[in-house]
């Protein structure tokens, strides 16, 4: 995963969230609207993190195939 698709879902997150704040302080917590954008940064967020995850596990395994030569 390069650097820079993770530095962008980490800036489309960041701008979700702020739209989130928004649209629920406009139409309240339990509007369409406030639920439709929470969802949407819910999926961001659990990209990054599946993403996040199997990095670390890439770098773990690199390092133990590293360690065997």
């Amino acid at each position: 995963m390069s650097v820079i698709m993770m530095e962008e879902l980490e800036y489309k997150i960041t701008q979700l969230k702020k739209e989130l704040i928004q649209i629920a302080e406009e139409t309240g917590l339990n509007s369409h609207e406030t639920i439709y954008c929470s969802q949407k940064l819910d999926q961001y967020i659990t990209i990054y993190q599946k993403l996040t995850c199997k990095n670390k596990k890439n770098k773990r395994n690199m390092g133990t195939v590293l360690a065997f030569h």
